[in-house]
């Protein structure tokens, strides 16, 4: 029962799209129509917002959080509101399933989870970005090494959800990846885009 509930307001929780809400209250309308499409912050910032795009990141980083939290405090498995919460972001029920790239989400239950994991891999993110200006690489490099992390650290269940979480990060950054290996793919700085791209860029 504990399972299912955590399972439950994690992803219903983690399916609130507040990138698509900030704009349109914003009155710039739906966010999908723009840039890459995608509801997540990179995109928002397209629209010129920087402080939408920053609401974003962190509603969306804090929403991974607050489940882990949540069920933390009524003893139920954080590991599992976790993955849940990553999963709504990715495809929540109240867009069709078509929902945002989870990396800010992804990084808000990690550091619920465990603080030393989450900051070492935001360190690893915050490296490879300043090395390479490529945003998705450097999410997928994060990601590829919080499991490893996690279970150094002796908690094998939570890396178990980061390597679920991990995976769906491959998943959604099928496009980056073609895109990284063709050369392809926009540094971070890229300008703002007013017209829907082929395929999604943002790593949020």
């Amino acid at each position: 029962m504990t399972i299912a509930l955590a399972a439950l307001f994690g992803y219903l929780f983690g399916s609130v799209p507040f990138g698509l809400v900030l704009t349109r209250l914003a009155g710039l309308g739906d966010i999908r129509a723009i840039g890459s499409g995608n509801i997540g912050a990179t995109n928002v910032l397209r629209t010129g917002r920087k402080d939408l795009a920053l609401a974003t990141l962190l509603l969306d980083g804090g929403k991974g959080a607050i489940a882990v939290g949540v069920a933390m405090l009524f003893g139920w498995r954080p590991e599992v509101a976790a993955a849940a919460a990553f999963l709504g972001h990715c495809y929540p029920v109240w867009l069709r399933f078509k929902g945002g790239k989870g990396v800010a989400t992804f990084m808000g239950t990690l550091f619920a989870l465990h603080v030393v994991a989450g900051l070492f891999a935001g360190a690893i993110w915050l490296a490879s970005a300043t090395l390479t200006r490529y945003s998705s690489l450097s999410a997928l490099l994060a990601a590829a090494a919080t499991p490893f992390v996690l279970f150094a650290l002796g908690k094998p269940e939570f890396a178990i959800a980061a390597l679920f979480m991990t995976l769906l990060i491959v998943i959604r950054h099928k496009a980056n990846i073609a895109r990284l290996l063709t050369g392809a793919e926009p540094k971070i700085g890229r300008p703002k885009i007013n017209h829907k791209e082929d395929a999604s860029n943002a790593s949020a």
